[in-house]
């Protein structure tokens, strides 16, 4: 069942929201050359803790860290740990708060120093893709209009949507109905109403979209080894449009 927030709780959302984006602005200074990953998340942690939230990923399902920082060929759910970043990684932090028990949930992809001019065409063309699909999330529109919009944009470029996983609606949990695919045809799933929050999250390869799980039961990766990029973003649907609730 698809939850229809009111807006009190979208208030909440809204707010809960608010801290994660200043989360990810905070990894974009954070993140560098030789820094690890388990470091990048002992910061995020202590950010999320000074702003009054929780970290919605610490212990969910139980996931051992407070974010998601997937490198490369990491598509999502990466765990941090001793690896180092270094100039030339692309790095995927995913990061989701609690706030007076309110659900916000969205994802950046850092580009670290050079990079070929294709790598960062990914980068881009997955953070366009995104917001191909938030233009749709209109009242009277269908779910798989967002879903379209994001295939689309990422296919023109010549890259492939990973299709196992996708976005999800979000608020008063971290993972609630409807899931959100990143392709497929328009006009389909469910009547998008005012009051749906989502979370949109596509997820983009450079090769081919097949992914895989490593033996950490957590971290998919690209099955061809090829880059993938990540961008996320909480929204609400409202009277107007959608409202990205996850932006400062």
């Amino acid at each position: 069942m698809i939850i229809i927030k009111t807006d009190e709780e979208i208030e909440g959302i809204r707010k809960a929201s608010i801290i994660v984006a200043e989360v990810l602005e905070f990894a974009r200074e954070i993140v560098a050359p030789g820094i690890m990953t388990k470091e990048i998340d002992e910061k995020i942690r202590e950010f999320i803790k000074k702003r009054g939230g929780y970290p919605a990923f610490l212990g969910y399902r139980g996931f051992p860290a407070s974010s998601c920082i997937s490198l490369n060929d990491e598509v999502v759910h990466g765990i941090p740990g001793n690896r180092r970043v270094k100039e030339g990684d692309l790095v995927k932090v995913d990061v989701g708060v609690v706030y007076n028990g309110y659900v916000g949930d969205a994802a950046i992809t850092i580009i670290v120093g050079e990079v070929p001019q294709k790598v960062r065409k990914l980068v881009e063309t997955t953070e366009r893709a995104l917001y191909r699909g938030i233009e749709k999330a209109q009242p009277g529109n269908r779910l798989s209009d967002i879903s379209h919009a994001i295939q689309e944009t990422a296919e023109k470029e010549g890259f492939s949507v990973v299709r196992e996983l996708g976005g999800h609606g979000v608020g008063l949990k971290l993972h609630e109905e409807p899931f959100v695919p990143n392709y497929g045809p328009p006009g389909r799933g469910p009547l998008l109403k005012r009051g749906m929050t989502l979370a949109l999250e596509p997820m983009v390869n450079m090769g081919q979209p097949h992914v895989k799980t490593k033996k950490d039961g957590w971290t998919v990766v690209t099955k061809d080894g090829s880059l993938s990029a990540h961008f996320e973003h909480t929204i609400a649907i409202l009277d107007n449009g959608p409202e990205i609730l996850t932006k400062i």
